[in-house]
């Protein structure tokens, strides 16, 4: 995962011997039109390409599904049938979507380390933070841009990335989920893939194409580069990059730190994610009103609940602990031969750091679980904190007015997509894992008091929710309507409310500080860690881990043997999609139109060898935050959209084995005939540039292209 301003100095040739026929300075530049420029952070999580001249941007079906989501309904079910705009009145806004693009990013860790050098914990940090609010000041002031300095390799490195932020990004175009979604829960994270997991987007602007607040005045962006398609389709063995905003991995980590993952961290969220998805699934399975309420809520959890497993099923059939391990001795003797006894020692400082902090690193994953992504109420009842502990205040200042209306609003968004017995029947599968495995710093003592009272967890949640009024919207606002006094009564008795509390008091006051403590140690350690690794074996191309900021990997098209007697093709076909075809199955069924297609072989000029070929595989590291990324071929052409790996691809967040780890990618030439052919979404298609061995087939506007080198 290369930084895209470094590429010239450590992997340029090395990405040119393995394909590529463009240049550094072709895919990265501050000084001309560049790949770079076509690459979107689309969200915040995800990422996005620009793709047409009229600044049309690709991204996953997953993507956009919230979005998705929030525009559909039961009488305009676009989650089930779809949604094509046939114009630009017809495209949908999007509240609080943005689309952020790089400007530059500039090395800055000679200015940091001028002003810590000498200094270590608090005092350093608040250099850190000092000289970063400088350098951010000094490259955003009267152009629109923001900055984010951010440490790499564990804060060895620090990178200012300046990137400008639009507003008004509308929904363009959506598959059904029986394409976009196609193979569900049973296909996440497996190969072989037949979804066309996509969505389009558009970028709006100010008429001089400047960021803008959604407006009727607003015109489509355009862009500095956007991405030309490429038709002729890949053959195994092709060079491929993914260009993208990987969230977070975790390379350098430790021994001990990967064996806490595998054996206690992701065990409990596994499980705690496995009780709420049984419930949310049988709902969802009972009505269309709570498929379309739950449909973004239950793909959030199971996503990574499928990875979870996955991943520990990678990283323990190659025995990554032990691997781990080895690097380590090897890195202690070569520390010892060069008579670093301070570095010799790291490897053992880190046992006693994770042994001394598993009860606060646990606690945490317990309040992710639970009240983050466990029964809703909980989480929803901390809103009403102002009222139940500054009721007089509120009155006495004059806010109480504003207090009432902004949880007006919070009762009526959240009730939009709540059911309250579905959110019952979470927290009673929740509940017993909770009880019996999370530690005693995590505590409710209204929890503890219904459980010893009811003798069950099932028991105990009907209870709380009987007697708690956050599951009822009726009475939530006839509370507002209440004196402060009856107010502060009802919400300090409320069960509900007086466990969010008591889970939030007790992790503020006993959990944090010792989490955090072990953060900054950890941080520490591998500051030191890495640093002594590059030290003692100089020789090593290094990569710094994936933090969510733009980075480029590259490998090839390619299939897999991840096992014995285990084959993964490196692509799939339409052909493969009527062979997994159920009528009527939530996961399997598939729209009548792709079936007449497929029986006609009516694939246009969207066939590569007289297949319509869907997903693919590439050796490409890839984690979260790659979702929506292009995959390129040599000549920056886009040839399809990232969005998975196979499921013992996920251990690569903590060990890319190249041998192993695939990325899965959905074909552009798929994308294309579903927009054209399916949907009868042709305009769209005719925004693109396609470009084939013969010359570009079709274009609207200017495209501005990046030439490639000859080798």
């Amino acid at each position: 995962m290369w930084i895209p301003s470094t590429l010239a100095k450590l992997v340029e040739g090395d990405m040119q011997n393995a394909g590529l026929k463009l240049s550094a300075e072709d895919i990265y530049s501050i000084n001309q039109s560049s790949l770079k420029d076509a690459i979107v952070h689309f969200g915040g999580g995800c990422t996005a390409s620009v793709i047409s001249e009229e600044g049309l941007i690709l991204t996953n079906h997953h993507c956009g599904y919230s979005q998705i989501q929030s525009h559909s309904s039961v009488e305009n079910d676009y989650l089930k049938n779809g949604f094509w705009a046939m114009n630009h009145g017809e495209e949908l806004q999007n509240p609080n979507l943005t689309a952020t693009f790089v400007v530059r990013i500039e090395d800055v860790t000679e200015f940091v380390e001028k002003r810590t050098k000498g200094l270590k914990g608090d005092e350093k940090m608040a250099a850190i933070a000092d000289v970063t609010r400088a350098l951010e000041k000094g490259a955003t002031e009267g152009n629109g841009y923001e900055a984010s300095v951010k440490p790499f390799f564990y804060g060895n490195a620090y990178y200012m990335i300046v990137t400008e932020t639009y507003r008004d990004v509308r929904l363009v175009g959506a598959p059904p989920s029986s394409i976009g979604k196609f193979g569900g829960d049973t296909d996440n994270w497996e190969w072989p893939r037949h979804t066309g997991d996509f969505s389009l987007f558009r970028i709006y602007a100010a008429p001089d194409n400047s960021p803008a607040d959604y407006s009727v005045d607003n015109v489509p962006y355009t862009p500095k580069y956007s991405l030309p398609v490429n038709m002729d389709g890949l053959k195994e063995g092709d060079f491929t990059m993914v260009f993208g905003f990987p969230g977070s991995t975790d390379q350098y980590l430790s021994s001990y730190g990967v064996k806490y993952i595998t054996e206690v961290q992701n065990p409990v969220a596994i499980a705690m994610r496995e009780a709420s998805l049984s419930v949310i699934d049988a709902a969802m399975e009972s009505s269309d009103k709570l498929r379309i309420q739950y449909a973004a809520k239950q793909s959030r959890i199971s996503n990574a609940y499928k990875k979870w497993i996955g991943q520990n099923m990678g990283l323990e059939r190659f025995d990554a602990v032990e691997k781990k391990e080895a690097q380590e001795k090897l890195f202690v003797d070569a520390a010892r031969a060069k008579g670093f006894d301070s570095y010799a020692a790291l490897p053992d400082e880190f046992a006693v750091l994770y042994s001394e902090n598993e009860q606060y690193q646990l606690a945490r994953t317990f309040l992710i679980e639970f009240f983050y992504y466990g029964p809703e109420a909980i989480r929803f009842s901390t809103n009403f904190k102002k009222l139940a502990s500054e009721n007089a205040s509120l009155t006495e200042n004059g806010k109480m007015k504003e207090e009432k209306e902004r949880l007006r609003n919070s009762i009526a968004g959240f009730n939009k997509d709540y059911d309250a017995e579905t959110d019952r029947r979470i927290m009673a599968a929740q509940l017993a894992i909770f009880a019996e495995r999370c530690p005693d710093v995590l505590n409710s003592p209204t929890l503890n008091t219904y459980l010893a009272k009811y003798g069950n967890s099932k028991a105990a949640a009907d209870a709380i929710y009987d007697e708690s009024m956050m599951d009822n919207e009726a009475g939530l606002l006839k509370l507002l309507d209440l004196s402060g006094k009856k107010q502060v009564k009802i919400l300090n008795n409320d069960p509900i409310y007086k466990i969010g509390d008591e889970l939030l008091e007790a992790y503020n006051g006993k959990v944090r500080a010792g989490y955090e403590n072990f953060v900054n140690r950890e941080s520490e350690m591998m500051e030191e860690y890495v640093k002594a690794t590059m030290e003692l074996f100089p020789n090593k191309k290094y990569w710094p881990d994936a933090n969510s900021t733009m980075r480029l990997t590259y490998g090839k098209m390619e299939g897999s043997e991840p096992q014995d007697g285990l084959e993964y093709k490196a692509y799939t076909t339409l052909d493969g999609i009527v062979q997994k075809y159920i009528p009527g199955d939530k996961e399997f069924d598939v729209p009548e139109r792709l079936l007449e297609l497929q029986q006609n072989g009516d694939y246009g000029k969207y066939a590569t060898d007289g297949e319509l070929r869907v997903c693919f595989l590439g050796s490409n590291h890839t984690t979260g935050g790659n979702s929506g990324s292009p995959a390129l071929d040599g000549k920056g052409q886009l040839v399809g959209l990232n969005f998975d790996r196979t499921w013992e691809s996920t251990m690569s967040d903590l060990m890319f084995n190249g041998e192993i780890c695939r990325n899965i990618m959905v074909d552009v030439k798929y994308v294309l005939f579903i927009v054209d052919k399916f949907a009868g979404a042709g305009h769209l298609v005719d925004e693109m540039k396609l470009v084939s061995s013969a010359g570009a087939e079709s274009s609207r506007g200017e495209q501005k292209t990046v030439e490639p080198v000859t080798n």
